[in-house]
């Protein structure tokens, strides 16, 4: 008796190597994301690539104003965030989203006049 192996990776017949993928194909049962398996994604075009970081930026801009002192709004399409001085020196920071309704209010304190946090 002598052993001949069949997949052609290990030394068989490399006629068997179609009958080999139309089985493992055959009970493949994994099905990618993107075919229609409820999982699919959008390629963010370039505006709104550029208007998340436009917002990325004015929030930062903002933040830096309020370690001078200063106080600010922002209002995009989603939510409204407000920055406004606290009585002991800290920064309260107020956040409404406007698809769900949902509001929040963060309290800093710490922050000196450079706008940087004290720990």
């Amino acid at each position: 008796m002598v052993y001949t192996p069949i997949n052609p990776s290990f030394g068989g017949n490399p006629l068997n190597s179609t009958i080999l993928i139309n089985h493992a194909n055959a009970i493949n049962d994994y099905s990618a994301p993107n075919s229609g398996s409820g999982f699919e994604f959008e390629s963010e075009t370039a505006l709104d690539r550029l208007a998340e970081r436009l917002e990325s930026q004015l929030i930062n801009q903002l933040f830096s104003e309020v370690g001078n002192g200063n106080s600010g709004q922002l209002e995009t399409d989603s939510f409204i965030l407000n920055i406004v001085e606290g009585s002991s020196g800290g920064v309260t920071i107020q956040l409404f989203d406007k698809i769900t309704g949902e509001s929040s209010e963060i309290l800093v304190s710490g922050i000196n006049q450079l706008g940087e946090l004290n720990l």
